[in-house]
């Protein structure tokens, strides 16, 4: 794939003597939109964990900007261009809004540039400025998810994974992420996003994955189409 950005090639992974991914092959070009689905407990988190090095593969490679990075602590693939949001992420809850995102950015240089992604990221999320002095612990499940995202942009990467970003929010919050990670996407961040929400999932990524048992059953995307009754027999219709 020209311009690859992120290139996993047969990586294997898990917990104590539990192996849960089994040989995982996948790309993001730049400036792409890949979406991840699968039934829940079958290597969608660990895949973002190990790729991103809060777990370390049992072995493969990950490949980002064509430098080998399999194993790198995830402070160095930040600097790298590399961000992560995990699932239910609540970083830094005693502070405020305004100060958590200010760390998020430590990495990258300061000045303008820190103040202008601080803007992006209050114009991305109206009700995150609106809350600036407000501890992040006392927030909503859908604005703790909007500050996770924010510090995750305020680090500039090339490539954001987001895992279940819209994980039990209700209906009109999780209208209100969905957009702001669609106007992401257009500006240029590549997205890797694993959702259970198939009617998002669709109307953003260009290209999909499916994870079963921990290998990838599926690949599609470009002419191969998939609408939601099609992924719907993939999660349950299967033999």
């Amino acid at each position: 794939m020209a311009d690859t950005l992120l290139d996993v090639q047969a990586l294997v992974a898990g917990y104590g003597r539990a192996r849960v991914l089994h040989g995982i092959d996948l790309s993001v070009a730049a400036g792409e939109r890949v979406g991840l689905f699968g039934p829940n407990g079958h290597g969608k988190t660990t895949l973002l964990r190990a790729i991103s090095g809060l777990e370390r593969p049992w072995s493969g490679q990950v490949r980002l900007s064509g430098r080998d990075v399999t194993g790198t602590a995830p402070h160095r693939l930040l600097a790298r261009g590399l961000g992560h949001v995990p699932q239910g992420s609540l970083l830094f809850p005693e502070m405020a809004v305004a100060d958590a995102l200010q760390v998020g950015g430590h990495l990258t240089p300061a000045g303008a540039a820190a103040r202008q992604r601080l803007e992006q990221v209050y114009s991305l999320f109206p009700r995150l400025a609106e809350r600036r002095r407000q501890r992040c612990k006392t927030l909503s499940g859908g604005e703790r998810q909007m500050v996770a995202i924010g510090i995750g942009l305020m680090g500039a990467p090339d490539l954001l994974m987001l895992d279940e970003p819209t994980l039990g929010l209700s209906p009109r919050l999780k209208e209100e992420l969905c957009q702001a990670i669609a106007r992401i996407a257009e500006t240029g961040v590549s997205l890797l996003l694993v959702e259970q929400d198939v009617e998002f999932l669709l109307s953003l990524a260009q290209r999909f994955y499916m994870i079963r048992d921990g290998a990838i059953a599926l690949e599609a995307g470009g002419e191969a189409k998939l609408d939601h009754q099609e992924i719907m027999q993939m999660y349950f219709g299967h033999d």
